[in-house]
């Protein structure tokens, strides 16, 4: 059976796990409690010598980091409707996982660190300038779609939903950005969709 290992309150251990749900996959999951720093612990370091969450094994593979979970969940038991192999739709799924990684990780990732966790060397003007530029873009490009690419969900959504919706932990109010908040409805009514800690 496959095992998740994640903390509940993470956006990327929430990532996986919401896509097996999705997916309709049997799995377990795995607390590893980050304040007590199992993480870190010589059991964990040896199945993830990175001492990163998520993790996540499935027989004899062993992969971390959200995004590349993602795209082996997807390739492995969602097929294309999850993430397309044709050259341009596999790059612009491809493009919102660079962009989780990087304006959403700087803006309400970021944000929601500094007020909900204490992570005071987060410089919190610049998180909130980079949440109110990716809230626009996300919103614009919204405007004219129901999901992020294509007439479906992907895990390019799947990517970018959490810390989008969790922005409220970062003091971001999502109310100027009405497709966002569309959006965010449309995939808490997905079949099988599971509320992180804190939605």
């Amino acid at each position: 059976m496959i095992k998740l290992y994640g903390h509940e309150m993470s956006g990327n251990s929430y990532k996986p796990r919401l896509l097996l749900e999705l997916l309709n996959i049997e799995y377990e999951w795995v607390k590893v409690d980050v304040m007590k720093g199992e993480q870190k612990s010589p059991e964990y370091l040896a199945l993830n010598p990175f001492g990163q969450l998520p993790l996540l094994v499935d027989g004899d593979t062993k992969l971390a980091d959200a995004q590349a979970i993602l795209v082996y969940l997807a390739r492995q038991y969602g097929g294309d409707s999850w993430l397309p192999l044709e050259a341009l739709p596999l790059a612009q799924v491809v493009r919102w996982l660079s962009t989780t990684a990087g304006e959403i990780r700087q803006g309400p990732e970021h944000s929601r660190l500094y007020y909900l966790f204490g992570a005071t060397s987060i410089n919190i003007e610049r998180a909130h300038q980079q949440a109110e530029n990716i809230l626009t873009q996300l919103d614009r490009h919204l405007s004219t779609r129901n999901w992020l690419e294509f007439d479906r969900p992907t895990i390019a959504d799947i990517a970018v939903f959490p810390y989008v919706a969790l922005a409220d932990d970062g003091k971001i109010d999502l109310a100027p950005y009405p497709n966002v908040l569309s959006w965010i409805d449309r995939i808490k009514q997905l079949p099988g969709y599971i509320p992180m800690a804190g939605m």
